[in-house]
Formats: structure tokens, C-alpha cells, sequence
């Protein structure tokens, strides 16, 4: 099929410009690479977390995962409904991810802890900027969407904080 008949195929009807359409949905794309990297990651400390505080960090980390997931859908529906493609593999997601994947075959629970909130506040400021390329375009919509997860972030920041805090402060 030519590139003009795809194209064609999966146009979406929408009153933003070209410009906006390509500019949003790009950061929105490397948005959505970023929310991929970070639940993998966030779901590998899930299983691997270990040691005196297991059971609350393993919870805390899974609802976590759950809850960066669930962004997704949203983002990438977002880039359709404003006339964008969005992501297609996990090559594709590797080729645009900015959080760095953590491979290694152990990590202490102080250490997850203090990664995770780095990567959610680098995620927030991710965010931020994608928020300002919607305003320079008139998205609100989109917007709108960010705002809701810059918020859910901020949350796993301040948790991810205040647990790293306490297990120091206890000694673990």
C-alpha cells in the first residue's frame, strides 16, 4: 500500500493545524515511550524488591505500575484523535525512550526508590514540556490530560520519597 493511501486511511478529522498535529503527537510519542520505559522499569522493581519492607514496597510499586499503564491508552489515543500515528513496537518505543532502563541483575530498595522518584520527576518535567508545546498550538484537550498525570506523578514522587525517608531513618 503506498504511503498516500495509508496516510489516507488513517486520517482523523481534526481542527488542529498540520503543525500542531506533528508537533503534539511527536511529544506526545516520546511521552508515551517514556511512560513504557518507566512502567517496565517500575514493574521490574515490583518483582524483584526484596528485604525487611518487601511487602509495602512490592504494593506500593505495583500500584504504582498499575497506575503509569493505565496512561498508555490515553496518550496514544490522544495522538490518533488529533490526527497523529503513534508507537508500533518496542523498537520503536527503545528508538524514542529518554529514561534509561535498569538491567542490572540486582538493585538495593534504597536504590529503586531513589530511581524511581528520579525518573518520575524527570517524567513530570517530560510532561511540562509537552504541556507547553499544547498551549503554543491551543490543545487543551491534551492539556488537560497532562495535568491529571503530572498530578498521579507528583503523588508517586512524594510516596517514593517519604518511603525512602523512613527506611533510612529506621535503618533498612
Amino acid at each position: 500500500m503506498s504511503a498516500e493511501k495509508t496516510k489516507a486511511r488513517l486520517a482523523t478529522p481534526t481542527d488542529l493545524g498540520a503543525n500542531a498535529t506533528k508537533d503534539i503527537s511527536g511529544a506526545l510519542n516520546a511521552l508515551l515511550a517514556d511512560t513504557f520505559a518507566l512502567y517496565l522499569k517500575t514493574k521490574n522493581f515490583h518483582w524483584h524488591v526484596s528485604g525487611p519492607n518487601f511487602r509495602d514496597y512490592h504494593l506500593m510499586f505495583d500500584e504504582q505500575g498499575d497506575q503509569i499503564f493505565a496512561m498508555t491508552d490515553v496518550i496514544a489515543e490522544r495522538v490518533r484523535k488529533i490526527g497523529g500515528t503513534t508507537l508500533r513496537s518496542i523498537g520503536d518505543i527503545s528508538r524514542q525512550q529518554r529514561l534509561a532502563d535498569n538491567d542490572a541483575p540486582y538493585v538495593d530498595t534504597q536504590d529503586m526508590l531513589a530511581e524511581l522518584r528520579e525518573d518520575n520527576q524527570r517524567f513530570i518535567a517530560s510532561m511540562r514540556q509537552v504541556h507547553d508545546v499544547c498551549d503554543e498550538h491551543g490543545d487543551v484537550a491534551t492539556a488537560s490530560l497532562l495535568e491529571n498525570f503530572i498530578d498521579e506523578a507528583e503523588k508517586r514522587v512524594w510516596f517514593l520519597y517519604e518511603s525512602g525517608r523512613a527506611a533510612t531513618a529506621t535503618g533498612q
